[in-house]
C-alpha cells in the first residue's frame, strides 16, 4: 500500500473521516474485484491527492463496523464529507476502474476531468423553465 492511502482499523476509522472528503474503500482479501481495483485506488489516491483522503477498511477485520455502516457485500466505496457519509457505491456497480473514476468525479465535483456529467440535478427542473408553455 502507498503512503497516500491509509489503512483504517474500526479503531480509527472515525478519526480518518472525520473532515475534509474521504473515499472509503471497503475490500477483502478473498474478493477478487477488490483486489483487483487495488492498483487503481492507489492511482486514484495520487491523482486526488490534494482533494481527498483515501481509507481502506478490511471488512473481515471490522465486521461490526461494517453491519453498522449496513455493508453487506463487496467491493463498497463510500464517501464521507466531514463525518457524514454522503454517498456510496458498491457490488456491480462498483466492479471496474471507469466505475470508480466516475463515482469519485461526480463526488468531487470534476468538470474538468472529460468524465460525463451523469444526471446533472438541473436537467428538466421545473426551477430552470418558467413553465410557460407547458400544458
Amino acid at each position: 500500500m502507498s503512503e497516500i492511502v491509509t489503512e483504517a482499523t474500526r479503531d480509527t476509522f472515525a478519526d480518518l473521516v472525520a473532515s475534509g472528503t474521504v473515499l472509503v474503500d471497503v475490500w477483502g482479501p478473498d474478493c477478487q474485484p477488490c483486489v483487483a481495483l487495488n492498483p487503481h485506488v492507489e492511482k486514484l489516491a495520487e491523482a486526488h491527492a490534494g482533494e481527498m483522503k483515501v481509507v481502506k477498511l478490511e471488512a473481515p477485520k471490522a465486521r461490526r463496523l461494517c453491519m453498522s455502516m449496513g455493508l453487506m457485500g463487496l467491493p463498497v466505496f463510500l464517501v464521507f464529507k466531514d463525518g457524514e457519509e454522503v454517498d456510496r457505491i458498491g457490488g456491480p456497480a462498483a466492479s471496474t476502474p471507469a466505475q470508480i473514476t466516475a463515482f469519485v468525479d461526480k463526488n468531487l465535483g470534476a468538470s474538468d476531468t472529460g468524465s460525463p456529467d451523469t444526471g446533472s440535478p438541473d436537467t428538466g427542473s421545473p426551477d430552470t423553465d418558467s413553465g410557460e408553455g407547458v400544458s
